[in-house]
């Protein structure tokens, strides 16, 4: 498989511009076929709009899922020295090896649904810097975690979702936010893995730290993604621009992931219309977020986990949309009489 690796952020930018869109022939043909269906028309919901969006990015008229990949990426972030999570730097190494040992939610849920797994650890014995006192990444950095998320996904799936493990990355998805789409440090930062009404408070205040000294520098999503984000979630980037580049559909997970996906969506028009969102998390800001992103999720089940968790449970769905969609029989192959639509 041929390595990419981004020298700049205008040379991603520019990847951002050229990627593809659906397949307009097969998202007609498809949407012809979800028609002649034995069933009554829009009976199975969003299950049908689902699998019609799909067959588009996948160039297929009647498609199945196979083969989904799962990535998951860790880093460390310099804010936890403002006490900004419950956990220290050191879980993001130890949960790691949980992952590669199987151990882990992320594990169970990929295997139900028959999703390879893969664990991407960037850099974790150096931590991003503290975006309060300085931007969390250079520019040299950003690219490389860019670049290693766009090389992480197998050119072979056909349905790509990435989860995230990085303790105080709920706050860095936060200031992401806020940077993006306003409203201030106290709209996005939640509880994360748990804090107490003090460490609410410390994110808070870290947020609008980092908020005000990069402020000069926020009119660029790229350039939000570098001051105040972390490896993971530019690797999270980079994959899910990868994935949209091979025409492969993603699933988004919660808060953190979706942090990655807000910056290619206000970096680039359209960036998102290759993803789905697979659930609204207990995460304050998550609903509020994806309205800002115009996603409306496939389930709500209280989950707060990140990981990739709830994106990895949505496969099943998406896998059902599509036996649906690809192994029903039409009216005249089931020798039924359809509706008249009256």
């Amino acid at each position: 498989m041929q390595t990419t690796i981004f020298s700049s952020l205008q040379q991603f930018r520019a990847a951002l511009a050229q990627q593809p869109g659906p397949d307009a022939a097969a998202s007609q043909g498809a949407a012809d076929r979800n028609g002649q269906l034995t069933k009554p028309p829009g009976a199975l919901g969003r299950l049908e709009d689902i699998a019609i969006w799909y067959a588009g990015w996948r160039g297929e008229v009647a498609p199945r899922i196979t083969a989904p990949h799962a990535v998951v990426f860790a880093g460390n972030h310099g804010v936890v020295a403002q006490g900004v999570s419950a956990f220290p730097a050191e879980v993001t190494a130890q949960m790691v090896a949980n992952f590669e040992h199987g151990g882990a939610a992320i594990n169970q849920l990929c295997e139900s649904f028959g999703t390879v797994l893969d664990v991407v650890a960037l850099d974790l014995e150096t931590p991003t810097e503290d975006f309060t006192i300085a931007p969390a990444m250079d520019e040299a950095a950003v690219c490389a975690a860019l670049s290693a998320g766009w090389n992480a996904v197998d050119p072979k799936a056909d349905l790509f979702l990435t989860g995230e493990m990085g303790i105080g990355n709920t706050t860095s998805a936060a200031a992401i936010f806020a940077a993006l789409f306003g409203g201030g440090a106290a709209a996005w930062v939640g509880r994360g893995t748990g804090v107490d009404d003090d460490g609410l408070g410390r994110k808070a205040d870290a947020v609008a730290r980092g908020l005000d000294l990069h402020a000069y520098r926020l009119d660029d999503p790229l350039m939000v993604l570098a001051c105040l984000g972390g490896r993971e979630l530019a690797a999270m980037a980079g994959a899910i621009a990868r994935a949209r580049s091979l025409r492969i559909p993603v699933i988004l997970d919660g808060f953190i992931c979706c942090a990655a996906a807000a910056v290619l969506a206000k970096a680039q028009p359209g960036a998102l219309d290759h993803c789905i969102a697979g659930h609204v998390s207990a995460e304050s800001a998550h609903g509020p977020a994806l309205k800002h992103l115009g996603l409306t999720p496939l389930m709500s089940l209280n989950m707060r986990l990140g990981e990739g968790s709830g994106a990895a449970l949505a496969v099943g769905i998406l896998k059902a949309a599509l036996a649906c969609h690809s192994g029903m029989a039409t009216f005249a192959e089931a020798g039924v009489s359809a509706g008249s639509g009256a």
